[in-house]
């Protein structure tokens, strides 16, 4: 988040070209006093309203991105790097897990029936919690934000949307989309707002629930600051996601979709694959492939229309990488991309080349600690056994991957693993039937399917005896 000098202002530094693309004011006290108030306000008239009437605004306002997403997709790759050519996807995958939790809302709240007891009317209403704040980050800035935010309004809740400093025209859009419904005012709101106003406003009590995706230190603030309030907290904290490829997965498929589930977004993903084990007797082979499909990127700027691999978010970002790769080097590890094989790769800017690393063990940042950004290692395995151990060696346990034609091995290793999604032949994707969770730090929390409503409603039981 870039918050420099001014405190009442933020800005955003594009990684495109390090100039300042938006800058916007902070949220004052009496502004965010006067926020709070409206949405506990808005919330009691929206809570009154029908599903199918919450489901008509949600849906006009999925259709407000669909409208404006050439525009959207630009914006995007200014303020955070993804090149113009998928950064529209980003909508796309906002209206599937839109229009999948308007679709699902009536079930997922509806009352749950015990068994009939005679002389009694028995059963378990959901309601809202009243205001949910969403803290969004930047790097998917709009699927994120969605996972409740829909799923919210839909259960009747208001929403205070706290967008990352990297993307504050993302948290606009969310607010123009429903304003152009006819929402009542209030019941979703933007604010922009400095780390320690957030805190602050998550320690007032005067919010119901927080959902919040981001870094593991920021996820702890996030819980010191709701210490004692007793005020909900979902936390998405990231992976290190590993990807297992066994001695009997389709080779050709497992390449592709690795090399893209690494580099996609410039590695920039809680999702992405940071780390490859594969069988003994593919590795050589697997690596060879590998490598030459990572250097079919083109590395630009994301404004290009033939750009494949954008800039990573600011020189932070690409320093922490350069420097995971610097580490693993002088430790024994072997690079097996040239850097000057991508020539707009330059030191001190964002512009990064991607990177692939053999010789590696878990005794290096780069296969322990989160990345976040265009590199990965691979490492042979001799067998399953080896692979579940080397996968589960993490601090984090968001997805894993398996690649094999073995289904029932798949669930036998899948139960084993200690992560929140286990994929079988794909990675780096979140379909909206299913719970999105992880496990150790990785967070706590649901989001999407059914369960992402349970944690954005409350539950209260109606036992009703006959006169």
């Amino acid at each position: 988040m870039n918050q420099p000098g001014n405190p009442t202002h933020l800005q955003c530094i594009s990684p495109v070209d390090g100039s300042v693309y938006v800058e916007r004011e902070l949220a004052d006290p009496v502004t965010i006093t006067q926020s709070i108030e409206l949405s506990r306000s808005a919330q009691k008239q929206w809570r009154q309203t029908s599903i199918d009437e919450r489901a008509k605004i949600c849906e006009a306002a999925v259709q407000y991105f669909e409208e404006k997403q050439t525009q959207i997709a630009e914006e995007i790759a200014w303020q955070m790097g993804r090149p113009i050519a998928f950064a529209g996807g980003e909508v796309n995958g906002l209206a599937e897990r839109a229009r999948h939790m308007i679709a699902s809302a009536e079930q997922s709240l509806a009352d749950i029936v015990p068994a009939k007891q005679e002389g009694f009317n028995r059963f378990i209403r959901r309601q809202p919690l009243g205001t949910v704040f969403t803290i969004a980050p930047w790097n998917y800035p709009l699927l994120t934000a969605v996972n409740s935010i829909v799923p919210a309004l839909m259960a009747g809740n208001s929403v205070i949307l706290k967008p990352s400093a990297q993307v504050p025209l993302c948290g606009e859009h969310f607010t123009q989309a429903f304003e152009a419904t006819g929402i009542p005012e209030g019941v979703i709101q933007n604010l922009f707002l400095s780390h320690a106003d957030t805190e602050k406003i998550i320690g007032s009590r005067e919010l119901d629930f927080v959902c919040f995706t981001g870094s593991v230190p920021a996820g702890q603030r996030i819980e010191q600051a709701a210490a004692g309030t007793f005020v909900g907290v979902s936390l998405e904290l990231g992976g290190k996601d590993p990807a297992y490829v066994r001695e009997d997965a389709d080779f050709d498929s497992s390449v592709e979709s690795l090399v893209d589930g690494t580099f996609f977004n410039s590695g920039q993903s809680c999702c992405g694959i940071e780390r490859i084990y594969v069988h003994e007797t593919l590795f050589d082979k697997f690596v060879e492939a590998y490598v030459e499909q990572v250097k079919q990127y083109v590395l630009a700027s994301p404004l290009e229309k033939q750009t494949t691999l954008g800039p990573v978010v600011k020189n932070s970002a690409a320093d922490w990488v350069r420097k995971q790769v610097a580490a693993a080097i002088d430790a024994g590890a072997t690079p097996c991309i040239d850097p000057s094989h991508f020539p707009n790769a330059t030191d001190d800017t964002t512009y990064l080349a991607p990177q692939v690393l053999i010789d590696v063990n878990h005794k290096m940042s780069v296969m322990s600690e989160e990345s976040f950004g265009p590199v990965v290692g691979i490492m042979p395995v001799s067998n399953d056994e080896e692979a579940v151990g080397l996968m589960n060696d993490s601090d984090l346990g968001l997805t894993a991957s398996l690649w094999t034609q073995n289904e029932s091995l798949t669930e036998q290793l899948g139960e084993r693993l200690q992560c929140g999604t286990v994929f079988m032949n794909r990675c780096d994707y979140l379909d909206p039937a299913l719970v999105w969770t992880g496990v150790k730090n990785t967070g706590r929390g649901a989001a999407l399917s059914e369960l992402g409503y349970h944690q954005l409603t409350q539950t209260k039981s109606f036992h009703l005896k006959n006169a």
